[in-house]
């Protein structure tokens, strides 16, 4: 996605946008940060990570193919679409830096918000420029990021760099909130989920929003079962039983894609799938029992789900 050209380095896919369309927020999965908005999806092709399981193979290890789409043009789209925000995903954003940073700067001035989905895998400098514009960011986490899980399965050397990154996300007052894709047999260790989620309580805080995400087999990686759902529920009851106060089993229809009150256990949001159908929470506060909720980027609810 680089290359040098006469001694300076050239983005090859700063405009090459294979993927653009509106989506709910929640499917980021972002269930903490604007619910019940739409926000426009972007993607180049390219990642950093080589996984052999990845959904969107043909995206992120395919050819360097797409439209040629300004940030200006981004924007516009998004905002004719009716979208709240826009999200960098699909493929890896940090490959198209410069296309979301010259995008959200752009977007946070016509009044929307920017949105991260990412394995993580960031200096810390990009971190800090970006932190400006970007609003939230979810962090992928692949099998727990169990070292040798990464390195044979995504081609990465080191987990290292991503909880760098969290900790300067969360020093620049950026909302986070992580995916943790269980993969059968590989990647499903419980001390492994157990070390993950302490590490998250202790650096990042438990309001910190976990989703445990179910694998699919894809790619190169299609002799695996599909995620058992008794699976993702250890890994859920490991989350609650360290103390986190907003675990989900992500992408599975349920009660545990809800969100509760820590305090009186009320039912705050109720999701149906990747999206909100009501939403009881009024100024960041529990309407019960009045306990402070970890909410943010509540101007871009709509007014149907706070009326």
């Amino acid at each position: 996605m680089r290359r040098n050209i006469d001694g300076t380095l050239y983005s090859l896919n700063y405009d090459k946008v294979s993927i653009a369309n509106p989506n709910t927020i929640e499917k980021k999965p972002l269930y903490h940060f604007a619910p019940g908005s739409y926000t426009f999806s972007i993607a180049t092709p390219g990642c950093n990570w080589r996984c052999k399981y990845c959904q969107n193979w043909d995206l992120s290890q395919g050819e360097i193919e797409g439209n040629s789409i300004s940030p200006q043009e981004i924007v516009r789209r998004a905002k004719d679409t009716g979208c709240q925000g826009v999200s960098y995903t699909y493929s890896e954003p940090t490959i198209f830096y410069e296309l979301t940073y010259d995008t959200a700067k752009i977007a946070h001035k016509e009044g929307l918000y920017n949105t991260y989905v990412t394995n993580g895998y960031m200096n810390l400098e990009p971190i800090r420029e970006i932190s400006h514009y970007v609003d939230a960011v979810t962090v992928d986490f692949k099998g727990s990021g169990e070292k040798e899980f990464l390195r044979t399965f995504s081609s990465v050397p080191s987990p290292e760099p991503i909880y760098r990154g969290l900790k300067e996300w969360r020093k620049q007052k950026v909302h986070i909130e992580i995916t943790d894709l269980i993969v059968p047999k590989i990647g499903d260790s419980k001390e492994e989920t157990r070390d993950l989620v302490k590490w998250i309580s202790e650096n990042l805080g438990d309001e910190t929003p976990i989703h445990f995400i179910k694998f699919f087999p894809n790619y190169l990686v299609i002799d695996l079962p599909q995620t058992p759902l008794e699976t993702l529920e250890e890994a859920y009851n490991i989350a609650r039983e360290e103390g986190m106060k907003y675990a989900y089993i992500g992408n599975v229809f349920g009660e545990k894609n809800n969100t509760y009150c820590p305090r009186c256990g009320k039912l705050l949001i109720h999701r149906l799938g990747m999206k909100t159908l009501e939403y009881q929470i009024r100024d960041g506060k529990c309407p019960y029992c009045k306990e402070k909720i970890n909410i943010r980027g509540e101007k871009w609810i709509p007014e149907k789900l706070i009326n």
